[in-house]
């Protein structure tokens, strides 16, 4: 296990399947390999992002890595039942193309052991709207990286509130911040991914609480 989170933290893929595999194939449970390997390497490698000893590079080949070893235990965790801490449904808001950071937030909330349906770039309110009524996921994560693009977001989190439906709404990017999140009533801003991976786990834990 400590070899395997090793792999993961250095975004080793190659030797992540192969430790994975050979770890499955010694009789070790698949949800212990996620949750005592894969979930805290991701775990350390968003701590290590947030004290600046990480970068955007580091945390991608880290959540690649993770993300090809949660293919091997896929099958194995469908099988066994085990259930994903619940849905979250991530897009990039409509006029906006960028999808780095929103793919940041989907590695990181995956990791962590969330099912993501993922929208995708350009993506209009009323597209969000259906995946929320279709999923009624824990939480939706709205992004954008344009300052003209805000208005969308804007529009997307009214259309969402104004649905009744009871989720949870966070948004991020680069000109997004905490006076903007409070103007326009989501739940959450984050300015990172690993933040909008523990607001969404918050979720979850107040959630299965109820």
């Amino acid at each position: 296990m400590d070899q395997l989170r090793e792999f993961v933290k250095t975004g080793r893929a190659s030797e992540t399947v192969q430790r994975t595999t050979a770890l499955l194939e010694e009789g070790t449970e698949a949800e212990a390999i996620m949750n005592q390997a894969l979930i805290p390497a991701m775990d350390e490698v968003g701590d290590l992002f947030q004290k600046g000893e990480y970068f955007i590079p580091e945390m991608l080949v880290a959540a690649r890595a993770m993300q090809q070893g949660l293919e091997v235990l896929r099958p194995r965790l469908v099988e066994a039942g085990i259930d994903s801490l619940g849905k979250v449904v991530m897009g990039t808001v409509r006029g906006d193309l960028h999808d780095i950071g929103k793919n940041l937030v989907i590695m990181a909330l995956e990791g962590a052991g969330f099912e993501v349906v993922d929208l995708g770039i350009d993506v209009v309110p009323d597209k969000f709207l259906e995946a929320v009524k279709a999923h009624r996921p824990l939480v939706v994560g709205i992004s954008a990286l344009l300052t003209t693009t805000m208005v969308a977001m804007k529009d997307t989190a009214e259309a969402i509130k104004a649905s009744g439906i009871q989720t949870k709404i966070m948004i991020g990017g680069a000109p997004i911040r905490q006076e903007f999140a409070d103007e326009i009533g989501v739940d959450f801003y984050g300015p990172d991914s690993t933040s909008g991976r523990d607001f969404a786990r918050r979720v979850a834990i107040d959630n299965s609480q109820k």
